[in-house]
């Protein structure tokens, strides 16, 4: 549905250079994307909603939120964003119907985002398991050695 969008925005250098890092995903992973689109919500409606916004351009951190990160990606972060890359009008407060699309862009780009981060709870359990078969590929080494030992004694 936004591929276009999404097409254009890794053109920009700008605009690309906006990743989540890990701790972000795992903010991501420990509050859930419930939450995070109810961040999403939240802060679209306080920050860029409004029809004038004294300190439009600045309003946005470009770190600190998962959601911040998101919307300088997705050029959602101003007013003057939404209108170059969205065609969003300002000088109006957005609708609920835009309100909306500006939240499933950011959702979409953290989505995105968030392919293939397995979080550090998995992260932990799959190094037990690997310790674990690392530890037995050793205790095998070392029985072998020990069966080589005895064997040539």
């Amino acid at each position: 549905m936004y591929e276009d969008l999404f097409e254009r925005l890794s053109r920009s250098k700008f605009r690309s250079n906006f990743h989540l890092k890990d701790k972000d995903k795992q903010y991501v992973v420990d509050k859930g994307m419930v939450t995070i689109r109810e961040h999403a919500e939240d802060l679209i409606n306080k920050k860029i909603a409004a029809a004038f916004i004294a300190n439009d351009g600045k309003q946005t951190p470009t770190k600190g939120h998962p959601v911040f990160i998101a919307q300088h990606a997705t050029a959602c972060c101003c007013r003057g964003c939404l209108k170059k890359w969205h065609h969003i009008k300002p000088g109006k407060e957005l609708t609920d119907q835009e309100k909306q699309y500006v939240v499933e862009v950011i959702m979409k780009w953290i989505d995105i985002e968030m392919e293939g981060y397995i979080g550090q709870e998995k992260k932990e359990e799959l190094a037990g398991q690997k310790n674990k078969v690392g530890r037995s590929n050793r205790e095998k080494k070392e029985e072998y050695e020990q069966l080589k030992f005895d064997f040539d004694n």
